[in-house]
């Protein structure tokens, strides 16, 4: 590709596959976490790719500027954004969740993509061609128990995504969302999702298997691709089959 991609939480999982999947497609990478993107960058490396870690609070505005100052210094404008950074949800009865948290949640799945978009827009549209891809959820659509904040944080990113997709197009920007069903990270495994709530998830899809960050890396590339130039504003289910819908 040959192109400049921000990638947020590319320390594991996820954002870490995404990260190695365009550093594949030629990309250069800056993986920006809360925890610092070593591996991430070593394993980019080693495979002959371009890779620098930057450690930031995506919910900062003072860190999201700090960021965009930063990439474009080492590598030049970005055309591609992936807000993948989140919080994996904790389980909390609607009646004892507290407003910190639903704060909490809002601010790092939600205000940190608006920040994020926001802060590099300018270098988006320096080519007059761009990719931002949202991480949203299956969870979205499912609306599980005792999961409001993170439920609306997600609901709130589809919300952003096809406001954001219907401006930003005149700047030849598409804006996408990807939303999958629980997946095997790191993150989800040390959280609240157990071995058997992996299998019983996956039982409910028509393909019936657990979720790998790899299931979702090769979306995301497809969307930055020119095979994808006609999609913007989309909700995209990656999950199985497990939402047959919008």
């Amino acid at each position: 590709m040959g192109n400049v991609a921000i990638v947020t939480g590319a320390a594991r999982g996820i954002g870490r596959a995404i990260a190695e999947r365009l550093a594949a497609d030629g990309c250069a990478i800056v993986a920006v976490d809360i925890l610092h993107a070593i591996d991430t960058v070593a394993t980019i490396e080693k495979a002959g790719g371009k890779a620098i870690a930057l450690v930031a609070d995506v919910a900062s505005p003072e860190a999201v500027a700090q960021i965009a100052v930063q990439a474009e210094t080492r590598y030049g404008p970005a055309q591609i954004l992936v807000n993948n950074a989140g919080l994996h949800p904790q389980p909390t009865a609607f009646e004892d969740l507290s407003f910190d948290y639903w704060r909490r949640t809002m601010a790092v799945n939600l205000d940190a993509m608006f920040l994020m978009m926001k802060a590099f827009l300018p270098q988006l549209k320096t080519r007059g061609w761009g990719r931002i891809i949202n991480l949203s959820s299956s969870s979205y659509n499912a609306a599980p128990p005792m999961g409001a904040p993170y439920v609306a944080s997600k609901g709130g990113v589809v919300g952003l995504t096809r406001a954001a997709a219907t401006e930003l197009g005149k700047y030849g920007i598409t804006v996408n969302a990807v939303a999958p069903n629980p997946v095997r990270t790191p993150g989800a495994e040390q959280g609240p999702i157990s071995e058997e709530i992996f299998q019983q998830i996956a039982a409910m899809q028509p393909i019936a298997r657990v979720m790998v960050p790899a299931d979702i890396a090769g979306v995301v590339a497809f969307l930055c691709s020119e095979d994808a130039a006609l999609m913007t504003g989309q909700h995209i289910h990656v999950d199985g089959g497990f939402v047959r819908g919008d």
